[in-house]
């Protein structure tokens, strides 16, 4: 598989050794999390220089990569490491405060200030631009280095100031404004003006010093155009417009206007009795302005056309897979409906995930996915379980490499998964949030190559010494640690992921 839609590319030459980086707000055992400090969104820059988490509480938090601004290190550095290729190394930049909890009095509704997703927008003269969203309010920020100003020591000799305000001798600055001690003793409440006036007067002098500190500043408030909680914002190839989805509706805005959206794709029935699916997961094309894909409930991924009419209800491609599972029951739609999807770098795949399942698609052939990846078959004798205590509807995000040869998701026990997608590889990997990320390493593969083996594969692992609720290396699962949140470096082999409040990176 190309992600990148051009030539051929060749098999992958193996697994990859995946290593520990860094972890952000690591907790110590025993520690509890706090719901508002829980990561609920993930996001790189198309550069890979930024990353982006958002968390329950509303919060935006960023961090920038250290590693790229001191790469050319000197001989015995670059000796001294394992590898000659130096992973990603990131610091933590900036946090801001994106939503707040709100109440819809007309509906008399609670907004919560969890941030469903965040995308980064394109950059312009050193400020970085992205879009946050929670369920009913996507907003628009700007981040921007500033110069930290200085209040510095009082002047008292007019002749030594000059005219911005500065002067020019060697002066201590003093923190938020502060004045020296021996400024207080000149005013007392005793204090008699001179004849005359003052001879001189004392003023504080601000300087701008080289320091700089980020500052995000909220540019556009966009609201109002969403009935159902949003589940997706997208950003277009052109630079100049978003969508943003909900569970019957995508909005298409331009980012210079907040007060008007236009209404693309509308599935709302006449009658709500006659709603069979819901908008899951939106998403435009990487390169062409004009198409986008959206999934539904019910498995479905539809490819639409923008220049085909102002509404597109009807679709241009139609993606199902058409393979019968071999046995049907009540959780079979349930588990079929699309969590999320993303376009691999080029825009020729579509990677899909399910509840179970990852799936692979080409946009030039509808007939069925690619590949179809199974994450946690072992969990099928547990869905009744999982119905029971809602686990069956965690939403698990999918994230491809940026070379396409290779995607990746997450699962319960705060494991997550890479699969190999070249023509004949058998890459099967699970990896566990936490510093040793090997130390539950699944060494034999759990996926077919090609959907038409499916219903086969599935046979053979019931019928091993897989107990059930446990993983391929007989460890049990913990439906109440799930990784659902991951995001591939769009340059490099390394993920972020997120497991409660804590945000681990690895490289390999």
């Amino acid at each position: 598989m190309n992600g990148g839609g051009g030539g051929d590319v060749g098999a992958s030459s193996g697994p990859l050794d995946w290593r520990f980086s860094q972890v952000f707000g690591e907790r110590s055992a025993g520690e509890e999390v706090q719901e508002v400090d829980i990561i609920s969104a993930i996001e790189f820059d198309k550069s890979g220089d930024h990353l982006a988490t958002g968390d329950r509480g509303g919060r935006v938090v960023l961090f920038e990569r250290t590693d790229s601004k001191n790469a050319s290190g000197g001989r015995k550095d670059l000796e001294g490491t394992d590898s000659p290729v130096r992973h990603p190394e990131f610091r933590y930049k900036t946090e801001f405060q994106s939503h707040e909890p709100e109440f819809d009095y007309l509906k008399s509704l609670e907004i919560e200030e969890k941030i469903n997703k965040i995308r980064w927008s394109q950059t312009a003269n050193g400020a970085l631009f992205l879009l946050s969203t929670n369920d009913k309010t996507i907003k628009f920020w700007k981040v921007q280095e500033k110069k930290i100003k200085k209040i510095c020591d009082i002047i008292t000799d007019s002749s030594r100031t000059l005219g911005n305000g500065s002067s020019n001798s060697n002066v201590t600055c003093l923190t938020n404004g502060g004045l020296p001690d021996k400024v207080n003793n000149y005013i007392t409440h005793d204090y008699s003006f001179p004849p005359g006036g003052i001879p001189s007067l004392q003023l504080p002098a601000v300087t701008t010093s080289l320091e700089t500190s980020p500052v995000a500043r909220c540019r556009r408030v966009y609201t109002h155009a969403h009935d159902y909680h949003i589940n997706s914002i997208s950003n277009n190839s052109d630079g100049e417009t978003f969508i943003s989805a909900d569970d019957l509706r995508i909005n298409l805005w331009n980012l210079e206007i907040s007060n008007q959206s236009f209404n693309i794709v509308d599935v709302k029935p006449a009658n709500m009795e006659d709603l069979t699916e819901v908008i899951t997961s939106a998403e435009f094309h990487p390169t062409h302005c004009n198409t986008l894909a959206y999934s539904s409930s019910k498995g479905s991924i539809r490819l639409i056309d923008l220049r085909q009419s102002a509404l597109c209800d009807s679709h241009s491609k139609l993606f199902e897979d058409t393979a019968t599972p071999t046995s049907r029951s009540f959780f079979t739609e349930i588990i079929a409906s699309v969590s999320d999807i993303k376009f691999a770098k080029g825009g020729r795949y579509i990677l899909s995930r399910d509840y179970m399942t990852l799936k692979l698609w080409d946009i030039n052939m509808d007939s069925g996915p690619v590949s179809t990846f199974q994450v946690h078959e072992h969990l099928r004798p547990k869905l009744c379980d999982l119905y029971e205590n809602d686990s069956i509807f965690d939403k698990f995000e999918c994230c491809l490499s940026g070379d396409g040869l290779r995607v990746a998701t997450g699962s319960y026990s705060n494991l997550f998964r890479v699969f190999g997608v070249s023509p004949g590889s058998t890459e099967t990997t699970t990896l566990e949030a936490s510093r040793n990320p090997m130390r539950r390493q699944v060494t034999t593969p759990a996926r077919p190559s090609r959907p038409s083996l499916s219903s086969i594969t599935r046979v053979v692992r019931r019928g091993g010494a897989e107990s059930p609720g446990a993983d391929g290396n007989g460890n049990s699962f913990d439906h109440t640690t799930k990784l659902l949140h991951l995001a591939w470096h769009p340059t490099e082999n390394s993920i972020a992921c997120a497991a409660a409040n804590s945000l681990y990176m690895y490289y390999a």
